[in-house]
């Protein structure tokens, strides 16, 4: 009888992720390069008279107050929830005075105003490493302190429901919008807490948490040497800093996934949290634009008073953005910093007639995607642009426009188009659950018909949310 060998293989199984990094590189898009660009010093810590928290800073939101004019506060006791999701806290930034709560129509909450005490004296937290806490004391703390408004969801670009797990967690390490703020320099330095913010997310989820870093030149070792995370590079023009382009071409979302996104910087609060259990609100932000002085990098408070910010540093006939020109929202000079805004800029205003403006190549100092300027000779040319739109809506009808500049697989023209006259079922079709209005921002400014774009996303968006929830 013949005699039968057996071999035997044994496979090691580890309970462990395994991370498989990507190389993204964008090819549609352009970079907008302006005037007013930071130097990548720090000027002195901008003081801090008084901050604002803003409800309508965040889609979709119903606040219920926690306090009222009178009230002493410290940094990170509540103002106000979220009324649909109870448990998720909208907390003060400083200590102080609650002074201010302004209503709009039918008395909703448009602005909660704290006046600063100077103590700086802060609510404590749940200190420790998250990778040696259970979920629900992560989610905890996280949801009590202040810092879950940071994390927003696809689909519908609202804060995430963390009732919900995500099939991914994705956090951007760059920004590619115009004049913005250099997240290696801001974060250089600040490994530590980047980390324990990772390592805080990754108990959020089952799936992969993404870092997606720049690839169009050297990251920070702050970035390239986390753990715990799959580091991808995405290279090319604006808007590959997009956290919705680098999900599309990493991870796609599919009708019924859940997918959470934020920026590295968001990370390190959210690490500062765990590491020494207060809500630090402090931030770095680039005060840039033509129509600033000195551009540089200010440290402050989220919230913060636009004046403190400034202290004389701006020009006479400047329009104020908080955020970046494409997707920021214009404020006065007594106005606050926006909760997501990392950026104040300062560009002319505009208004006033131009010399033989009627005539489409004249001058070299404007800048058209269309080339209907000489600017496409001197595509590397810092720009002082105006807030002028040089023209009024006119009929939908371009063709092939926005696809230049919107770098996914999906039909920009038809996807707006059927937003416009609300066919949610073509909608979805069209990939509506991959897109946020800071998407469409470069394909509203090179839209010849001059459509309001960012606002027909997000008011898309609410709808499809509306009907089938």
């Amino acid at each position: 009888m013949e005699k039968k060998t057996y071999y035997f293989i044994f496979v090691p199984i580890f309970n462990k992720k395994r991370y498989m990094s990507k190389d993204v590189k964008i090819r549609k898009g352009v970079n907008i390069k302006l005037k007013g660009v930071a130097e990548r010093l720090y000027a002195d810590a901008a003081s801090t008279s008084d901050v604002v928290i803003k409800p309508t800073d965040f889609a979709g939101l119903t606040p219920k107050l926690t306090v009222k004019i009178g009230d002493k506060v410290k940094a990170g006791s509540p103002l106000f929830y979220n009324k649909e999701i109870d448990s998720v806290m909208f907390t003060s930034p400083i200590s102080g005075e609650v002074t201010e709560i302004t209503r709009g129509e039918k008395r909703r909450i448009l602005e909660v105003k704290v006046k600063a005490d100077g103590a700086n004296s802060y609510e404590s937290f749940k200190q420790g490493d998250p990778t040696n806490m259970a979920k629900e004391e992560v989610l905890a703390t996280m949801l009590k302190s202040g810092v879950w408004p940071f994390i927003r969801q696809r689909p519908f670009d609202i804060i995430a429901n963390p009732m919900v797990t995500p099939k991914a967690i994705h956090v951007t390490a760059f920004d590619t919008s115009p004049l913005a703020p250099d997240f290696g320099f801001v974060a250089h330095g600040q490994g530590s807490e980047l980390q324990v913010g990772l390592d805080a997310l990754s108990k959020l989820t089952s799936g992969t948490v993404h870092l997606n870093i720049t690839g169009n030149a050297n990251a920070d070792e702050a970035f390239t040497g986390a753990k715990n995370v799959q580091i991808n590079k995405v290279s090319g023009p604006h808007p590959a800093g997009n956290v919705g382009i680098q999900i599309h071409h990493i991870d796609p979302i599919n009708k019924g996934d859940v997918v959470w996104t934020l920026n590295a910087l968001e990370v390190l609060t959210i690490g500062k949290l765990f590491k020494e259990g207060k809500f630090d609100a402090s931030r770095a932000i680039t005060v840039v634009g033509s129509k600033i002085t000195t551009p540089k990098y200010v440290k402050t408070v989220m919230g913060a008073n636009i004046k403190d910010i400034l202290k004389g540093n701006l020009e006479e006939g400047a329009r104020i953005i908080s955020g970046n020109p494409l997707t920021g929202n214009q404020v006065q000079e007594n106005g606050h910093l926006g909760f997501y805004n990392y950026q104040v800029t300062a560009i002319p205003a505009g208004g006033e007639p131009r010399f033989f403006g009627w005539f489409p190549f004249f001058g070299f100092n404007g800048f058209s995607l269309s080339r209907t300027s000489l600017s496409f000779l001197s595509p590397n040319k810092e720009r002082d642009l105006d807030a002028n739109i040089n023209g009024e809506e006119r009929a939908f009808v371009m063709a092939g426009q926005y696809e230049q500049y919107f770098p996914m697989d999906i039909f920009p023209v038809h996807l707006v188009k059927s937003m416009i006259y609300k066919d949610i079922d073509l909608m979805e079709n069209l990939g509506i659950y991959e897109v946020a209005p800071e998407d469409f921002a470069l394909c509203e400014y090179a839209c010849t018909s001059k459509i309001e774009t960012q606002k027909i996303v997000r008011e898309a968006l609410d709808l499809v949310r509306k009907e089938t929830s």
